[in-house]
Parts: structure tokens; C-alpha cells; sequence
């Protein structure tokens, strides 16, 4: 039987790619440690999801490993060897304030970790398909220096500019601009992923995504901007808002629609491929206008304030361009807007809340 590894596969997107590689007959070995806990305590537990996989998938298998450690991570490569088809790597320290506060532990985890899994798949299972979840923080702020307007809820690009109408692609600068130290190590496993699939000719993509969101997300103040919302919403929590009067835009895919996006590139890979990776023009909304939205969803206003001070590396626009990759699989689309993304979420939250459980 074919094995999908996933790393992180207790988080929002190892999970949902363990479900659906499963669903389509592969053995998952999934590999996650709970480091969430670690970074952002025991509210972003992802041991819950953990839990459910094992109950719910016959075929998912866990292993309790670190992914900086070396040799756990060749000794369970070796144990698979060829028959492993694909090695799907989430696994992350996702934070730029987290990182700032441990460089060593952000780098060890997402260059050393990412590094470990490239170099046991070249020893055991060279012609897998190897998948990273990169981010679009590996363009530092450039994205800032874009010609943007403000607008009464957003900061918007006008369609007159190149990345206007359809957002930014590929062909943006990694270059001469700050990226966080989060960013500087995901830039760092982003050119390793490139180049073990341009120098050894392994089948390997680098997602860039904005920001990845669902009802599986263990959202946290520093990481998770969606499902920590409507997470506040729900529980007339206080939100932050940090910067930028409260207009930056992201955009956001649903965790079903990047991992449909992974079985595309499974089913038909190329070498050391990038791609900007997200909801587009489709699928994007600002802070304010995602409050409005908690709002409509519970029916009363939330306790939200404003801090001046933005985030060290944020972004004050991002839309992902995503023409590459349709170019590339005409077969994929995006199923969830944004409506649909925070229904989803506000059910998921909603429901765990009233059963007591880790919202």
C-alpha cells in the first residue's frame, strides 16, 4: 500500500490532508508532537485532532517524533522506504513573535526540521512527491511597498497596477527586504525545498500561502487570524486589532481547498515548482470586514480594541495570485468564499464550546 507521510498532521492542514489522502487509498504515517502546545499553550493544543484521526482513520498511523531530530527522522524513513508516495510537511513554528523570542528554536525547527525531511526522502524514497507549506512571508515586506489605497474597510490595489486585478504572483522579490525571523527560516526550507527538486530532481512544490484557515484550525492570538476571531466572537473573548487602522487585507483558503491542491500536484508532480497559493480575488476580506461578518454570525457586537503598533513583518495587502497553479491543474478550483469559510468555522467553534471541549 502507497504511504503519505504528513508532518504536523494533527494541525489544520495535516489533518485535513490525512483525511483526504486517505479517502483516496493511501496509508497515513502521520508525525506531530504537539509543539503547538509549546508555542502558544494549551488552548492551541492540537492533541484533540490527534484523537480524532486515530478514532476516525483506519489507515493513519502516529508517531510521537520530532522532526529536528535526525536520526528518528531517517529511522522512520527507513522503515517505509519506497513504499512511501508522498511526503506532505506542515509541520511549523508559524509565529513571527514566537520566533523573535527563540531564533534558534524557530530556525532548528523550520530550515533544520525541513532539511531532515528532504535529505530522508533523497536516502529512502527519492522518487516520492515531497509538498512543503511555505508562506508568503518568504516576500518580507515588499508587499508593503505596493502602491496601495485605502479604502472605508480595506487597503486595495488598483486593477491599473500588474498584481491589481488578479493579486501577486511568483515573479515578486524574495530579496533586499525584512522578513521576520519566521520568514528568513521558511525562506530558507522554501530555496531547500527548490533545490533538492532542481539539483537531484525530486518531485517537490513549495506552497506560498496566505492565510490557511478552517473549522480544524486551533486558533491562537499569534497565529490563526480566522478561527482565533470568530473563536473571540463566540466566546466574547477580546480581539486586538494591530495596525493599519484595522484595513489589512489577506486572502484565505479552506484547508480542503490547499490540500485538493496537493492531490492535483501528487497526481501529476513536477521538480522544484513554486507557487503563490490562497483564496485570490476569490476568497479575501480585511480585518474590519471580517469582524462585521463575526458579527452578523452571532448577533451581537464584539469586544474588540485597536493597537497603533502593527506585527513586526505583517502585511498590509496580500492576494494571491493563483493563476500558475490553475494553469498547471485546469482540474482544480476553489470551493469555499469567505461566507462559507467563517460558517464553518463558527459551527466548528460553537459546537466544541458547547461540548466543553478546547475551542
Amino acid at each position: 500500500m502507497a504511504v503519505a507521510v504528513i508532518t504536523g498532521s494533527a494541525g489544520l492542514i495535516g489533518a485535513e490532508a490525512a483525511r483526504l489522502f486517505a479517502g483516496k487509498g493511501l496509508d497515513i504515517v502521520g508525525i506531530d508532537n504537539d509543539m503547538r502546545r509549546e508555542f502558544f499553550g494549551n488552548e492551541a493544543s492540537t492533541a484533540w485532532n490527534r484523537q480524532r484521526l486515530e478514532t476516525e482513520l483506519k489507515a493513519y498511523r502516529h508517531y510521537d517524533v520530532d522532526i529536528r531530530d535526525q536520526s528518528a527522522v531517517a529511522d522512520l524513513f527507513a522503515r517505509y522506504r519506497a513504499s512511501v508516495a508522498v511526503v506532505i510537511h506542515t509541520a511549523a513554528q508559524p509565529s513571527h513573535d514566537w520566533a523573535a523570542q527563540a531564533p534558534f528554536v524557530d530556525f532548528s525547527i523550520n530550515a533544520g526540521g525541513t532539511l531532515n525531511l528532504l535529505e530522508a526522502s533523497r536516502q529512502y524514497c527519492p522518487n516520492a512527491c515531497f509538498i512543503f507549506t511555505s508562506t508568503n512571508k518568504v516576500y518580507g515586506d515588499t508587499p508593503n511597498r505596493l502602491p496601495l489605497v485605502e479604502q472605508p474597510t480595506r487597503w486595495e490595489l488598483l486593477d491599473d497596477h500588474p498584481y491589481g486585478r488578479h493579486g501577486i504572483d511568483e515573479s515578486m522579490s524574495i530579496d533586499q527586504t525584512m522578513h521576520s525571523l519566521f520568514g528568513a527560516s521558511k525562506v530558507a526550507a522554501d530555496v531547500l525545498v527548490q533545490e533538492y527538486g532542481r539539483y537531484f530532481g525530486m518531485k517537490t512544490a513549495c506552497f506560498r500561502g496566505g492565510c490557511l484557515t478552517g473549522p480544524d484550525h486551533s486558533g491562537t492570538q499569534l497565529h490563526g487570524f480566522l478561527a482565533y476571531l470568530v473563536k473571540c466572537a463566540v466566546t466574547d473573548t477580546p480581539y486586538i486589532v494591530f495596525g493599519y487602522r484595522g484595513k489589512q487585507v489577506r486572502d484565505n483558503i479552506h484547508s480542503f481547498d490547499l490540500v485538493n491542491a496537493f492531490w492535483h500536484f501528487f497526481e501529476a508532480p513536477r521538480a522544484g515548482e513554486v507557487y503563490n497559493i490562497g483564496g485570490g480575488r476569490y476568497c479575501n476580506c480585511s480585518m474590519l470586514e471580517a469582524i462585521d461578518k463575526c458579527q452578523n454570525l452571532t448577533g451581537r457586537k464584539m469586544r474588540w480594541s485597536y493597537s497603533e503598533a502593527n506585527r513586526t513583518g505583517d502585511h498590509i495587502w496580500w492576494i494571491s495570485d493563483i493563476r500558475r497553479f490553475r494553469t498547471h491543474y485546469p482540474g482544480w478550483s476553489i470551493r469555499y468564499d469567505i461566507d462559507a469559510i467563517l460558517c464553518e468555522i463558527f459551527d466548528a467553534v460553537s459546537d466544541r464550546a458547547l461540548r466543553s471541549e478546547v475551542v
